[in-house]
């Protein structure tokens, strides 16, 4: 489903429910990380690109300051909270808690003029790595801009509220990457981020290269799973070594501090992954700002393709948070590619997504490889989708351009 089709769904499910039209439709992208992993929160460096996939709020201002949500990939399920009561959990919709966590963050930074209706809707498969759940919450911020803000906030404070959102209120200790991602995505373009400073520059995709993404359908959630065991094992790490975060420990330090063996491989994939990502922006650095630099593109494919691979090999050594069929997955489209760009995991680990770039005219034998190749421990194929680096947060839609042909009704009762 395009998000053309999910911004369509959200906007004839808010008229139904709600029994009036949107007064406009919000979007925020997901992002695949291209490397760059489980670095953000350990103040180093990222490598993220938004994609033609997320979420899209229909909206409408209310009167009061009443919230009030339907979830249209849930069944329609509905949630309402009131702004001027303490905003809790709704644990019986675990859904909500995003939604809840961004709206309470919007009022203690005193941005909320009034209540929303919101009806909402997305394309990311949950679970995937691919930040769903950031993707929500900035869009749930877009919404309430939408509709009127004290001092509103801009991209990156908009990206910080939504990190607060899910630090505190979700409780998933994530960096900050996948929100800063999703709010200030450039289109053609990968960003990297210093998760330090959050300076973010953009560098150009090659123009020969596509990014292909494949699902392995091994779910997993961040919370339930030892993402907060890892970002803990690094805080330790730190405090042993003296310093604030991994970021500021070279592999020379590492070295001659006495770390127990499990300390010491988290550790060093941090330093190493970082020191991979900073390469990896070197390398797509090279190809300038517009010009295209085709017979280039191989030899960067071929650098990119090395560090990709050796950043899957740190994650599932080091860090430990590949499972087998990431593994598998991860091998079959590099034996494909034979050194050609390259494949690693993506996202926060155990389950997930495999991210690739590709010669775009190697994109259909990826593709048979991992049809034939490939299976999930319940016997499922890979979902495989190609997509595209795109612009970040914003207005899909206000009243003056709302699509036609709405298939709006009565609801039941």
């Amino acid at each position: 489903m395009s998000l053309t089709q999910v911004a369509q769904r959200a906007i004839d499910a808010f008229a139904m429910v709600f029994e009036t039209p949107p007064q406009g439709a919000v979007q925020a992208p997901g992002r695949v990380n291209l490397i760059g992993e489980h670095t953000d929160y350990n103040d180093g460096w990222v490598l993220p690109c938004a994609i033609d996939r997320g979420t899209v709020i229909a909206v409408r201002k209310r009167t009061d300051r009443r919230v009030r949500v339907v979830a249209v990939d849930y069944g329609l399920e509905q949630d309402a909270f009131d702004l001027d009561a303490p905003v809790v959990r709704q644990d019986s919709q675990p859904w909500s808690h995003y939604i809840r966590g961004m709206a309470q963050q919007m009022v203690l930074g005193g941005h909320v003029v009034s209540g929303l209706d919101m009806a909402v809707s997305g394309n990311i498969p949950r679970g995937a790595g691919l930040s769903s759940s950031a993707s929500l919450e900035v869009a749930v911020g877009k919404a309430f801009q939408f509709c009127g803000l004290l001092h509103p906030p801009g991209k990156t404070d908009l990206a910080r509220m939504a990190q607060r959102a899910e630090n505190v209120f979700v409780g998933c200790q994530c960096g900050i990457m996948d929100q800063l991602a999703s709010a200030c995505g450039q289109r053609n373009r990968a960003l990297l981020i210093d998760c330090r400073s959050l300076e973010i520059t953009p560098v150009e995709l090659p123009r020969s290269a596509s990014i292909l993404i494949a699902h392995s359908m091994v779910h997993r959630g961040l919370v339930d799973s030892q993402y907060n065991a890892r970002r803990k094992a690094c805080e330790v790490a730190a405090k042993e070594m003296g310093v604030s975060a991994l970021r500021d420990v070279t592999m020379s330090d590492l070295r001659r501090v006495g770390l127990d063996d499990l300390t010491f491989r988290r550790a060093r994939h941090v330093i190493t992954e970082n020191d991979r990502t900073l390469a990896a922006a070197r390398i797509l650095g090279a190809s300038g700002s517009g010009a295209a630099h085709a017979e280039d593109d191989e030899s960067r494919l071929r650098a990119l393709g090395i560090l990709m691979q050796q950043s899957h090999a740190s994650m599932r050594d080091d860090f430990e948070i590949t499972v087998p069929a990431i593994d598998e997955l991860a091998h079959i489209v590099n034996q494909t590619l034979d050194g050609v760009g390259g494949a690693r995991m993506t996202g926060g680990g155990f389950g997930g997504c495999v991210v690739a770039l590709v010669p775009t005219d190697s994109l259909d034998d990826v593709r048979a490889a991992i049809s034939r190749g490939y299976r999930s421990p319940a016997g499922e194929h890979a979902n495989v989708f190609v997509c595209s680096a795109e612009a970040g947060a914003g207005v899909l839609h206000s009243a003056s351009d709302m699509p036609s042909g709405s298939n709006a009704r009565s609801p039941k009762h």
